[in-house]
């Protein structure tokens, strides 16, 4: 493990990383551990949610990989972006509406879709993420 290419990258880069570490361990925790509708439950969610904002607004500004870079730069990885930022706004409208059935969609289409796949493309072979965990 060597966090030299994550030192040397941008700042966008350097800024998804700080807030999807945080943001997977909370969701990893808010999903299956936390006691749903308790006090903390709520405070932490609005946490994980701003992590998670953070996380998909970062992400629509790194510009890795060219060769599958579509359009002005962006690539069908930016597409997690959009479904993670739908998933937030979904996630809020039904905590605040007391939508359980809502509620609970999005926040796991936030952690499979923002969280699980992305992060699974983050580790294939030739990203930063992989060079930093596996040295290749």
């Amino acid at each position: 493990m060597s966090l030299a290419p994550l030192l040397d990258a941008s700042f966008a880069v350097k800024l998804h990383v700080f807030t999807v570490v945080p943001g997977f361990l909370l969701g990893t925790w808010q999903i299956f551990f936390s006691r749903k509708g308790a006090p903390w439950h709520r405070k932490l969610g609005y946490v994980y949610l701003a992590l998670m904002t953070i996380t998909a607004i970062a992400a629509l500004f790194i510009h890795q990989i060219p060769a599958i870079d579509i359009v002005y730069g962006f690539g069908p990885i930016h597409i997690f972006s959009i479904v993670t930022l739908s998933g937030v706004v979904g996630a809020l409208r039904g905590a605040w509406t007391h939508n359980i059935k809502l509620h609970k969609r999005a926040m796991l289409g936030v952690y499979i879709g923002g969280l699980l796949i992305a992060g699974g493309f983050a580790l294939l072979p030739g990203r930063l993420m992989h060079r930093v965990l596996f040295g290749a």
